[in-house]
């Protein structure tokens, strides 16, 4: 393979994940030629609305998409998390690759570097994500939760103009972008915002026929990350959660080859939160053995949940967010 064409959105974020992924392929093939094709998406576009009115975070992913499934680029690079569990690769493409996962928490920035107990009663906080604010509310409730959309800078930039108290964003982005040690900020614990599933990894998605580009990108493919990743997207797809649900997923490995998972539902206003955990001791003694007791383990968190009542709280929640909209 002589050129890689890689796909990819038009924001910083996405530039610095692409130029990631090119000087890893170098490493692997230092004579290759690399070509970016930057994508305006809708997702990019219409920052007016949060994402769950417009279509969802599969917005930053089918137009990229489309470039490889039209044979104008290789390969497309995607945050995992904007990938819908729901949304089938076009015909005859596939997530071919997962790279190392970085943090994958959340974090709350201020002015101050003040935690999440220690704002004052109705401050104002930024997100655009419901499962982020569900969770939070649940724990402050008297907080002031305000659509927020926009690239990293753009978000950063509206917290330092005062228009926001704190903003919650991911680490994975700000690390990627070196942002987050010069900015106050406390990072999120899982018990008190778990993280969406698959944040904090990217997937590199191409033809499954393509045999070189599958060579040249197995030197980049995590096993940890690929097995992790597994786990929370086979739970996604088991609850057809959509873009209008508070939902959220988090797989490790932890050791002794023991995979845990923890799996969230919730309602809109963080009244009620539905978990439900598990973990399995990884037995298989090849890749796609353990592949297969991941995707068991993520389908065992999200049955637990659905026995629990999650699928009539998806329902509701989502009403709750059809009624929002109307209103506005």
């Amino acid at each position: 393979m002589k050129k890689l064409r890689i796909a990819t959105r038009r924001s910083r974020l996405a530039l610095v994940q692409t130029q990631w992924v090119a000087d890893a392929v170098r490493r692997v093939d230092p004579s290759i030629e690399i070509e970016e094709i930057h994508v305006s998406t809708e997702g990019d576009r219409v920052t007016d609305k949060p994402l769950y009115q417009i279509g969802g975070k599969g917005l930053f992913v089918s137009e990229v998409e489309a470039y490889v499934a039209r044979g104008e680029a290789d390969v497309a690079v995607h945050s995992l998390k904007d990938v819908p569990g729901d949304q089938e690769p076009a015909p005859g493409l596939g997530l071919l690759c997962f790279p190392a996962r970085e943090d994958p928490h959340d974090v709350l920035l201020t002015r101050d570097g003040v935690d999440l107990m220690s704002l004052e009663a109705g401050a104002r906080v930024g997100t655009t994500s419901l499962r982020r604010a569900s969770q939070l509310r649940a724990h402050r409730p008297d907080l002031a939760f305000d659509t927020l959309r926009g690239n990293v800078e753009t978000r950063l930039r509206r917290l330092d103009e005062g228009d926001f108290d704190a903003i919650v964003l991911a680490a994975a982005g700000l690390r990627r972008l070196d942002l987050l040690d010069s900015r106050p900020h406390v990072r999120l614990p899982t018990e008190v915002c778990l993280p969406a599933v698959g944040q904090g990894t990217l997937a590199l998605e191409g033809r499954l026929d393509d045999e070189a580009l599958r060579a040249l990108l197995a030197p980049l493919e995590d096993p940890t990350t690929r097995l992790v990743t597994e786990a929370e997207r086979a739970y996604l797809t088991h609850l057809q959660g959509s873009c209008r649900v508070p939902i959220a997923g988090h797989a490790r490995l932890l050791e002794g080859a023991r995979l845990s998972m923890v799996g969230l539902v919730g309602d809109v206003d963080g009244e009620r939160l539905l978990r439900a955990s598990s973990d399995i001791y990884l037995r298989g003694r090849d890749a796609a053995t353990r592949i297969e007791e991941a995707r068991a383990l993520g389908l065992e968190v999200a049955e637990a949940l659905i026995e629990r009542g999650a699928r009539e709280l998806m329902r509701e929640a989502e009403a709750a967010v059809r009624r929002r909209e109307k209103l506005n």
